[in-house]
């Protein structure tokens, strides 16, 4: 069986994009971005959006093309991404699907994804509580984690009213539970996953806040700031949320830094967890970033190379 698209998860920080890149020149593709917050312009430091410099010459897609200030649902990654995907085949290139962001991934590859929108059923709330009393609050937690991990931190599993609310507030998907769906792929894919030992991971995870501080994130969240745009769908991503009170005198700068690191190795840690338990994933430790090229690239090419030609 042929291959025809990569994938490639793993938590934040762990050094996704880099190896996207060194497998895009060897097998001439074309890099798909997977992360929720990349779409949005003008969100380029918080994300640790690739740079031009960085791409090398690699046609990157679905980065930066969204406004801020607007909604962009998960079934609206669908539809582009499959887009993307086709055109890309249509070149005769292989298309590279990069993130962190499990549930966009998901809903790319199976066919049954089905979305619904909470603003034309009023009876979601309801279905949501029922869903918490049949399969428990663990699950419904987990329902949270799939929708939008970022906007589980700081919420209990147990918090059945802020779960089902942060789940309102993201774009859910249907309720129907993940047991009693039938898995159909798309595509036939090939899912790599690096991993990281957690010392050495939350290590890469402070030294990046501490590169975005200095870099001007305080400039890309003044940018929302004086758009009003705190409240917007953008601005809840870890890294922006953390500096608004910064803006209103609530605390300073070095506190929005802690607080990023402490939210950013959370996430990381869900990540990991939602990777292992909804994806069949081929993992690659990298114990240090220098293992990508030094000790793994070998290895990650020669499966790679396995399972497209």
């Amino acid at each position: 069986m042929k291959h025809d698209i990569i994938i490639i998860v793993g938590p934040t920080a762990v050094g996704k994009t880099r190896l996207s890149i060194e497998l895009a020149k060897v097998f001439n593709g074309e890099i798909i971005n997977g992360d929720a917050f990349q779409v949005y312009r003008g969100m380029d430091i918080g994300t640790a959006k690739i740079t031009p410099e960085e791409m090398g010459g690699i046609p990157h897609h679905l980065l930066d093309f969204v406004d801020p200030g607007d909604t962009y649902t998960v079934s609206d990654f669908q539809r582009d991404a499959r887009r993307q995907i086709q055109a890309i085949h249509k070149k005769g290139r292989l298309p590279i699907l990069v993130g962190g962001t499990g549930l966009y991934i998901n809903a790319v590859l199976y066919k049954n994804y089905i979305f619904s929108d909470e603003s034309q059923n009023p009876s979601v709330r309801q279905a949501l509580e029922q869903f918490a009393i049949k399969y428990g609050n663990e699950a419904l937690y987990h329902r949270l984690l799939e929708v939008n991990p970022q906007a589980s931190t700081g919420i209990h599993p147990n918090n059945v009213k802020r779960v089902i609310r942060a789940i309102e507030k993201a774009q859910n998907l249907s309720l129907e539970s993940k047991t009693e769906q039938v898995k159909e792929l798309l595509y036939q894919p090939v899912v790599i996953g690096l991993c990281m030992n957690r010392e050495a991971l939350y290590e890469r995870i402070n030294r990046r806040v501490d590169l975005m501080m200095e870099r001007g994130l305080m400039d890309e969240v003044r940018y929302l700031v004086e758009r009003h745009l705190q409240n917007s769908q953008a601005a809840q991503a870890i890294g922006y949320k953390e500096v608004f009170p910064v803006f209103l005198g609530q605390y300073d700068q070095k506190e929005a830094a802690c607080l990023i690191k402490r939210n950013s190795r959370r996430f990381a840690k869900r990540q990991m967890t939602w990777f292992k338990h909804q994806m069949a994933v081929h993992w690659f430790q990298i114990d240090q970033m220098t293992d990508i090229f030094e000790k793994k690239m070998t290895k990650i090419m020669e499966f790679v190379a396995g399972k497209i030609n």
